[in-house]
């Protein structure tokens, strides 16, 4: 039975993507939040959807490393991990962020380092297993530095390049890095962007483009594929055109 771990496992994102995958064959799933009501809820869901699953619940801290590697180290001591999918992250309010370094850390920390946290750990213990898929999900908004949003861009930046290397890293091994780029999603997290206009995906097809992206191990998932073409457009802007834009 193929063992799937969810990092960050009541997001949105990353519900639909357990749904998908519980619906498409039994598994051992163990999913990680940090409330324990809220995942057991989601755990619940799926259960229901898939009787003959093995569904787990552990909850950790996102922020602190020595219960990061702890907490990665109990999982793959019960079991050889197939899968897992770092799914985690807020949107955190550029204005806050840049009126309060504080706010900014925490902003930081969740997005970027937490991420990239849990796929090392996740990685050394697949490396010495020479089999397994790491799903990292970062975000168009890491692939240029805009101002209505740079701390978290910067953060998902960070995922982003973390994730590269650590693909060069493991290119010889059997052990594959997805890195997973979704564009704005209709998800609880973008609550504040829908309500002022902004267009959104729809969640259940980003979450099929990641299952099928992880299954397939692509190095990079655009979801939804337009945004590859989105980014590429914002990326090459000349600068002073940039600058003249408030995006």
């Amino acid at each position: 039975m193929q063992h799937i771990v969810i990092i960050g496992a009541t997001s949105s994102m990353a519900e639909h993507c357990a749904r998908l995958w519980v619906q498409a064959s039994p598994l051992h799933l163990t999913l990680v939040g940090r409330d324990e009501s809220r995942t057991q809820h989601v755990a619940q869901d799926l259960r229901v959807r898939s009787p003959l699953s093995n569904i787990e619940v552990m909850t950790t801290d996102f922020v602190n490393a020595a219960r990061i590697r702890q907490t990665v180290h109990d999982i793959v001591a019960q079991a050889a991990v197939d899968v897992v999918l770092i799914a985690h992250g807020v949107l955190p309010d550029q204005n806050i962020c840049q009126d309060d370094v504080v706010a900014c850390d925490a902003a930081l920390q969740v997005n970027g380092v937490s991420p990239v946290l849990f796929a090392e750990a996740f990685a050394n213990a697949m490396v010495r297993a020479n089999r397994g898929t790491i799903g990292i999900i970062s975000s168009v908004a890491g692939d240029r530095g805009r101002k209505t949003n740079y701390v978290y861009g910067a953060a998902k930046g960070l995922v982003s390049r973390y994730a590269q290397g650590m693909q060069h890293r493991l290119a010889h091994t059997g052990v594959k890095v997805v890195l997973i780029k979704p564009g704005p999603t209709d998800t609880p997290m973008t609550g504040a962007l829908k309500a002022k206009g902004q267009k959104m995906a729809c969640v259940e097809d980003v979450a099929r483009d990641i299952v099928h992206g992880i299954a397939a191990g692509k190095s990079v998932v655009y979801t939804p594929g337009i945004w590859r073409i989105i980014m590429w457009v914002v990326m090459h802007l000349p600068k002073f055109i940039f600058n003249k834009l408030s995006i």
